[in-house]
């Protein structure tokens, strides 16, 4: 599996089926390659924190109280990563909440130390927030050592009875089945499993994976 945009829509729907429910709240962002300036940790952390106020009917008077006191002290001003955290800090402390992050070596390396250890602090004082992040492979050593011992990693790649499977399917429903006689299947079934594994070996540097998850 490679994971693109669409397929960690995928994560997000899948994760929004599972907590149904439940009370946990499901949300993500997408670190854009044309957006690297404007796409810092403070509008990242700050796109999540909007996401999981519009998205909670209730929150606990006590939650809601320190919200109004963190707004009542940076109404003067532009909140600040420190404010955002803190919220955050706030609500996940109440309940759970996963946060998806995609695309994350997208992110300009600068941002990306101020992320992790903005994170560090949300998770140091919520039990219930949960992150699943996706990257290239070249920035999993930066992450499990910034977030170390929180971090499990995982690297996706083709198995190769899976494509055989896949493709034995395909060739189930070819149109044509009169065009196909088993020496070219065999000669299918074998090249193509063996040339997608040489492909991802020489490829998957530039690929983006699931990473880890963070709890």
């Amino acid at each position: 599996m490679l994971t693109r945009r669409h397929d960690s829509s995928l994560v997000v729907d899948r994760l929004c089926d599972w907590t149904r429910g439940h009370n946990t709240t499901v949300t993500c962002f997408y670190f854009d390659f044309a957006a690297r300036k404007e796409q810092t940790a403070t509008s990242m952390l700050g796109s999540l924190l909007k996401q999981i106020v519009s998205a909670t009917g209730r929150i606990p008077e006590g939650i809601w109280q320190g919200l109004r006191e963190q707004r009542e002290a940076i109404s003067r001003r532009k909140p600040q990563l420190g404010d955002i955290v803190k919220m955050l800090q706030l609500i996940t402390s109440s309940q759970p909440i996963f946060m998806v992050i995609d695309a994350l070596d997208e992110c300009r390396a600068v941002q990306r130390y101020r992320l992790f250890d903005s994170l560090k602090e949300i998770l140091e004082k919520s039990t219930g927030a949960r992150i699943f992040m996706t990257g290239r492979p070249h920035i999993r050593t930066e992450i499990e050592t910034r977030l170390a011992g929180r971090v499990a990693s995982v690297s996706v790649g083709p198995i190769r009875d899976d494509i055989i499977k896949f493709l034995r399917a395909r060739l189930s429903d070819d149109e044509t089945p009169d065009a196909m006689d088993s020496s070219l299947e065999a000669e299918i079934l074998e090249k193509i499993p063996r040339n997608m594994s040489e492909m991802w070996a020489a490829a998957a540097v530039f690929l983006r994976i699931p990473l880890l998850i963070i709890g």
